[in-house]
């Protein structure tokens, strides 16, 4: 069972109040928490001490929410819960393509977020895992009905007949391959894959995909390597 004494929390509003609340009802299940008022404030916290769980509000003067999961998403891996309001459901849906684990509307439900926040640690370790394989992942493996040489840059199909790719397309498979298992947003792949010539709203990612599963998939109108998580992005492998 998760031990909450062990969780630090940090808790981005910009609304004193709520923030407050939050930190407040936290603390009284057995959370740590600690409060900022705005982005700026947030970075340098995290730059001083480690954190289990963010939760950011999307609405902030200076550096809105969205602008601030993008940096956090370039330099830590831990669950990030998105508060928005009730009729933003465009925030909510980029949020979760940015790298968001999840999102609660306002007015806030402490209830509900406490169950959100358990939910979104439980989780957790798998983001672990997934770093620890990220560091590791070497030579070649099995991707699908192929094989990806990790350290020559190649892709092979089954009859060991090489495989065109892109370095860009590359880049995505060694992206998936490290991160087998877990549910990455078309946002974690351009920046994994450091690509950044693009757009916020740019969705040449699936364009990439669709030429890569034309490359890989036994039927790449039904695609079962690199499998599509509706409203979120994609996956490669089983889920842990």
């Amino acid at each position: 069972m998760m031990n909450v004494a062990e969780k630090t929390i940090l808790v981005c509003d910009d609304e004193p109040q709520l923030r407050e609340m939050v930190c407040e009802y936290l603390e009284e299940r057995g959370f740590q928490t600690e409060g900022a008022a705005h982005a700026g404030e947030m970075h340098a916290l995290l730059e001083k001490r480690t954190f289990d769980l963010i939760i950011l509000d999307v609405t902030m003067p200076g550096e809105d929410g969205l602008s601030a999961l993008r940096t956090i998403r370039t330099q830590f891996d831990l669950p990030v819960l998105m508060l928005t309001a009730a009729a933003e459901v465009i925030d909510r849906i980029i949020g979760l393509e940015m790298g968001a684990d999840d999102y609660l509307g306002k007015p806030v439900d402490l209830r509900e977020l406490e169950a959100r926040v358990k939910a979104a640690l439980r989780r957790a370790p798998g983001i672990v895992k997934a770093q620890a394989t990220q560091r590791s992942i070497t030579g070649r493996m099995p991707f699908g009905p192929c094989l990806l040489d990790i350290d020559g840059a190649r892709l092979f199909d089954p009859d060991g007949q090489e495989i065109a790719i892109t370095a860009m397309e590359f880049s995505l498979l060694k992206v998936f391959a490290q991160n087998c298992g877990r549910v990455l947003s078309r946002d974690q792949l351009l920046d994994q894959a450091h690509d950044r010539s693009w757009e916020p709203f740019d969705r040449s990612i699936d364009l990439r995909i669709s030429r890569l599963r034309r490359k890989i998939e036994p039927h790449a109108s039904k695609p079962d390597v690199i499998r599509t998580v509706r409203g979120v992005g994609y996956i490669f492998g089983q889920v842990d």
